[in-house]
């Protein structure tokens, strides 16, 4: 097949009309590496819907907001490979978001990984997921109600390999949504809620307070699996449940049923951090890992410094407490302006000698792994003092300013 004089190996799939279409990279260090021009980014191939035949279904679940710096997907290291992506069954495309219509498809040469860590999974969700009660106005039903269930995790559209990857965990179900800057996986369906996404956290528990929303959110589903949110009785159990759950009710619904009796949230008390493949997750998620700079008197007039940071509402201060004593390091900060906490960590040697070893035995995913992989590099560079010679600090700004927000990459 070509496309714009370039010619493209394809194959059909078994269980699609449409094609997979595998990219080789243009120079012989691709080949080699899986490296794009700039390392350690993804090879992006454009398709328009037009040319893959696009039967996505529409949506009409609108993304509100993402976190932070989240960019482009995966690498694959240590190993000489050929990557490409797998978009699950042609039921789980990438579905437009009624707000914004999309005018490409994205395949990328992202090799499908093994599958991953299901404790990973859950630091993850514990980190960025969220566990929804929607109800809104359907005339066209008997109470007048649309009640759904839908867990979701979103990102920033560069880290789309890293949902696809969670999507495949996860056996291929649910949608990928793109909407502007935002891309966002969730399941909906309550014979996949009921099969597939709440065993996992039953047999792998969420250790944030966001534990509490799933525990509410299971009652939910179970309602809604017999069929009681088609009662009268059954949806104002469904209000009282929704009530306690994240921002609880909205002024529509408040409106509309005044007499509410909220249901108890429990409060979540972890004791212990019960797998490493956890904190990596989490850390993916709410980690973030950065340079700073300060006067200093010695003769380049700059002190350099690393920090590792996880950022945690203050319900969880005594999780973060509890990281910190897992890790062996750490102090806490609390945030002036907002109900956050951080858990620091900027001592040198524990960086070199607990936090790096950590990641490197447990390794991060997505656009974190670069920033974290970047980041390594620079503790290098100061263990060799290269940080206190005009050279290395200029080579340590480089790098910096390629990190995090600096980071660029091909445009989805």
């Amino acid at each position: 097949a070509k496309r714009n004089g370039n010619t493209l190996w394809w194959v059909k799939l078994s269980n699609s009309g449409d094609t997979l279409k595998l990219l080789v990279p243009n120079y012989s260090r691709k080949v080699i590496s899986g490296w794009t021009n700039y390392s350690c980014t993804e090879i992006i191939q454009k398709i328009f819907e037009k040319i893959m035949g696009y039967r996505g279904s529409k949506s009409d679940f609108n993304m509100k907001s993402v976190k932070e710096q989240r960019v482009d997907g995966s690498l694959w290291i240590k190993q000489i490979h050929v990557r490409c992506t797998l978009m699950g069954f042609e039921r789980n495309y990438q579905i437009n978001n009624p707000s914004k219509q999309l005018n490409i498809k994205n395949f990328s040469t992202l090799q499908p990984q093994p599958k991953l860590n299901p404790w990973l999974v859950t630091g993850l969700i514990d980190a960025e997921g969220s566990f929804i009660i929607s109800i809104n106005r359907k005339k066209e039903l008997k109470l007048g109600w649309f009640v759904r269930s839908i867990f979701s995790i979103g990102f920033h559209k560069r880290d789309l390999s890293l949902l696809l990857q969670l999507q495949q965990f996860f056996g291929g179900i649910g949608s990928i949504t793109l909407t502007q800057n935002m891309v966002l996986y969730s399941v909906a369906g309550i014979k996949d809620l009921t099969t597939i996404i709440i065993p996992h956290f039953e047999n792998f528990p969420l250790l944030t307070q966001k534990a509490a929303d799933f525990i509410l959110f299971k009652r939910v589903v179970i309602l809604m699996s017999n069929k009681d949110h088609l009662t009268i009785e059954g949806l104002h159990q469904i209000i009282n449940i929704k009530a306690s759950i994240n921002l609880g009710l909205s002024d529509i619904l408040k409106s509309e049923f005044r007499e509410v009796s909220s249901v108890e949230r429990i409060l979540i008390i972890t004791n212990k951090i019960p797998n490493p493949n956890w904190v990596s997750g989490f850390v993916t998620g709410e980690g973030n890992f950065d340079v700073r700079f300060s006067k200093s008197k010695n003769r380049l007039g700059l002190q350099t410094r690393l920090r590792f940071r996880i950022k945690q509402h203050d319900r969880d201060l005594k999780l973060m407490e509890l990281l910190i004593k897992y890790l062996g390091t750490g102090t806490i900060e609390k945030d002036p302006r907002f109900p956050a906490v951080y858990l620091i960590i900027e001592k040198f040697s524990d960086i070199t000698k607990i936090i790096i070893p950590f990641f490197d035995k447990y390794p991060l995913l997505g656009i974190k792994l670069f920033d974290y992989l970047d980041w390594c590099k620079i503790a290098k560079l100061m263990n060799e003092k290269s940080h206190l010679t005009i050279a290395g600090l200029n080579f340590i700004l480089k790098i910096k300013a390629g990190m995090n927000k600096g980071r660029k990459i091909t445009k989805i």
